[in-house]
């Protein structure tokens, strides 16, 4: 449109004049479908460090890192999964039996490499660090749009070490996580002391009621004392016999394995009680020595993670389908970044951004076992269905049923819930 055509249309429209029906100025825009899931529940598996795609989910030709010179590739053997075509590296060889109930996307990208502080962030708010608004993680943002499933627990739980990129950012306190790292003993302050009869618990409870009957408070003691009145609701034998596992057959607890498998076990366990999200952190206790960042010699024991992973992924997706809950719970397993085909000189592999893996298993959704394509040769780039982390947080909170495009405000200013985010619509039947 020449300038001057957009000035006359423009000044009709002020001064109010009727333009014509078929005015492409009276348009109305192409209506965006956004997919609704079903699922109740989501069970985020966070692996630390960056879980390398080409030796897990995404494998590529054989590499070699002890070699001289190394070879560049895949670590590890693929085989063959129960979705035809589709091939994970060796030490996947349980989740493999139940990839038609998974999708690792293998064209996830994202520009942040060098800091896995920033990255970490990324993955779990959608967006970037910005120095005028904290982010609220995505466990926040479900709990604030769906919230508990019972008011006798809490919506967000971490079995994890809390920060800010998992904290509610703009969203408030109220919207925080719940954290614990020992599986057995439950959150940190929800048990009640020793020696404390029931009529002396009671009489705490009254006296803090008389307390709330006094000045207003201010908004920051006034949340407290929300989450305190929370924190006793909680810390009832009904919530704090989720942490009971032994209350779970001892095969079954087998099945899950060690210490992670223990706290994926306890994941299903909250979510059953009603916990709408639940993170659960990977390798805490560092079993392999580096963890999942495999610098120098961390590629050397990177199996022993990977196994781990294995077992405890194919035992939770099981145990779901088994209760009748894996279409109402959805599992992502995230991470900050992955990893290039190349080794460095003491043969561990450094930080790659442009293409890694994400899983999604689960939660409704319409799985295949993989989506997306990156390139044949080293996985470096992807060449087909990319996906950014904003359309994998909307994939999530769609299956969800929520909205990746409804605004919250932040004083008065508007924000997308994602960041411009399209759920992967191939996954929605």
């Amino acid at each position: 449109m020449k300038r001057r055509d957009f000035l006359t249309r423009s000044s009709a429209l002020a001064s109010g004049a009727v333009i014509g029906a078929g005015s492409p100025l009276l348009a109305t825009p192409t209506p965006v479908h956004i997919p609704k899931g079903k699922a109740e529940h989501c069970i985020f598996i966070w692996l630390g460090g960056g879980m390398c795609q080409l030796d897990t989910f995404d494998p590529k030709r054989r590499g070699n890192p002890r070699s001289a010179p190394k070879v560049a590739g895949s670590d590890y053997a693929s085989i063959d999964t129960v979705v035809p075509g589709v091939k994970f590296t060796e030490h996947l060889s349980r989740t493999a039996k139940v990839a038609d109930r998974l999708t690792a996307i293998r064209s996830v990208n994202h520009s942040v490499i060098d800091d896995h502080a920033f990255a970490t962030n990324i993955v779990h708010t959608g967006r970037m660090i910005s120095g005028t608004i904290t982010y609220p993680s995505i466990g926040s943002l479900i709990a604030h749009q769906r919230g508990a499933a019972s008011e006798d627990v809490p919506a967000y739980m971490l079995i994890g070490y809390p920060n800010v990129s998992r904290g509610p950012g703009y969203l408030g306190p109220s919207y925080n996580n719940v954290y614990l790292t020992d599986t057995e003993s439950g959150p940190a302050g929800f048990t009640q002391p020793e020696g404390l009869s029931a009529a002396q618990s009671e009489r705490r409870q009254r006296l803090v009621a008389m307390a709330r009957g006094g000045p207003p408070l201010d908004l920051g003691l006034a949340h407290y004392a929300e989450i305190q009145a929370q924190a006793r609701r909680w810390a009832g034998p009904d919530f704090m016999r989720n942490f009971k596992l032994d209350e779970e057959p001892a095969t079954l607890r087998e099945e899950y394995g060690g210490e992670f498998g223990q706290r994926c076990l306890l994941a299903r366990r909250l979510t059953q009680s009603g916990v709408r999200f639940v993170e659960v952190s990977h390798n805490l206790n560092f079993i392999n020595g580096t963890g999942w960042d495999t610098h120098f010699e961390g590629q050397l024991k990177q199996h022993v993670l990977i196994q781990e992973l294995d077992i405890a992924l194919a035992a939770l997706i099981r145990d779901l389908e088994k209760k009748g809950l894996l279409d109402k719970t959805l599992i992502a397993t995230g991470t900050e970044f992955g990893r290039p085909a190349t080794f460095d000189n003491r043969g561990g592999r450094g930080h790659q951004g442009s293409a890694f893996s994400l899983v999604l298993a689960g939660g409704g959704l319409k799985h295949c076992g993989a989506y997306g394509v990156s390139d044949d040769h080293l996985g470096k780039d992807v060449v087909e269905n990319p996906v950014s982390v904003p359309d994998f947080h909307a994939t999530i909170f769609a299956a969800l049923g929520i909205n990746p495009n409804k605004e919250l405000h932040d004083s008065g200013r508007p924000i997308p819930i994602t960041d411009g985010g399209k759920p992967i619509a191939a996954l929605f039947g």
